[in-house]
């Protein structure tokens, strides 16, 4: 069975042969002016119209008169431009599936979460910043600072296919893991709180606070002050997620009062923050510019992805990441 693939993804010209030569025996529908990258939408353009799937970021205005779709598969882990009851209902009325690339990205992601928190046991800016010699007060207070990982409690906020490799990741560690999340599946396979839940564990302790919520009107500053006010003093909170999710002057006040020990964040709201932001400034707050999710050789291991929910679709079986 042939299809009309609408992809309008950005790629290096090795990666778009590669695309061209899965889809070989289909129709290749690649627009002129494609999103600049998975954190983009695309213009939009009519070729949409006549396609039957869509790869990439195709725009979600657009799907309306796109009639003929099938299915869509979303180059980003985020589905925020489709998360909407508008788009949802029109999806569902008109039985589109729809796939996003959580599973390309979780492995970078995870790592970069636990390179965070690997950072901050071992006190690394700091360290590296320092020049002294043995037995000076500075040397010992690094040695000294530095708390291992080891038996640290961590909640995971969020808890999809990032916090699920995070979790393998930190296994060695014998960490004690909670996720927090909307709908218990019950696979998780670590304990798993709700909302009822959640303020009490956040005032009873734990060490490390990994946020990894998506950006949608239900987590707009899902951490705001109250929120930031609950939690026990000293932990340690981190944003892969969204920056939307966070209210940043409430997070600088948790941060110049003590009752957070540091944050480190690869997520803001705007990217990239002014450079006089107050969240710069703070000497326990560090910022990488949205770069968690990227690896070597993203894009093929993006279009190999596709491909797999491709042969899945031709074959009518079940597809790989599904949101809808």
């Amino acid at each position: 069975m042939s299809f009309r693939i609408f992809a309008d993804i950005t790629a290096p010209a090795t990666t778009l042969k590669l695309l061209r030569e899965i889809t070989e025996g289909h129709h290749l529908l690649l627009p002129s002016k494609p999103a600049a990258s998975v954190l983009h939408k695309a213009d939009p353009d009519p070729l949409l119209y006549t396609a039957d799937i869509a790869f990439g970021q195709p725009d979600p205005e657009a799907l309306v008169n796109a009639h003929q779709l099938k299915w869509i598969h979303v180059s980003s882990s985020s589905i925020t431009r489709y998360d909407n009851p508008g788009i949802r209902s029109l999806m569902a009325e008109r039985n589109v599936i729809v796939t996003n690339s959580a599973s390309v990205y979780a492995e970078a992601c995870a790592e970069h979460a636990l390179a965070f928190m690997m950072a901050q046991s071992r006190q690394l800016i700091t360290a590296l910043r320092t020049r002294v010699a043995g037995g000076e007060p500075e040397w010992h207070a690094l040695r000294g600072g530095s708390v291992p990982l080891r038996g640290q409690s961590v909640l995971i906020i969020g808890y999809g296919a990032i916090g699920k490799r995070l979790t393998e990741l930190l296994g060695p560690f014998d960490m004690k893991i909670v996720a927090y999340r909307r709908n218990v599946r019950g696979d998780e396979g670590v304990p798993v709180i709700d909302e009822t839940q959640l303020a009490f564990t956040l005032k009873k302790g734990v060490d490390h606070i990994i946020n990894i919520l998506p950006e949608s009107a239900s987590t707009h500053h899902f951490f705001d002050a109250a929120r930031f006010a609950g939690i026990r003093s000293g932990a340690v909170f981190y944003n892969i997620g969204r920056g939307s999710t966070v209210n940043q002057d409430a997070l600088c006040d948790a941060l110049r009062s003590g009752g957070l020990e540091a944050a480190w964040l690869d997520v803001t709201d705007p990217e990239p923050l002014p450079d006089d932001h107050p969240l710069y400034m703070l000497p326990n707050c560090f910022v990488t510019p949205h770069v968690a999710g990227g690896h070597l050789a993203e894009s093929v291991t993006l279009v190999r992805h596709f491909q797999e929910n491709l042969n899945r679709f031709v074959r009518e079986q079940p597809l790989l990441d599904r949101v809808m």
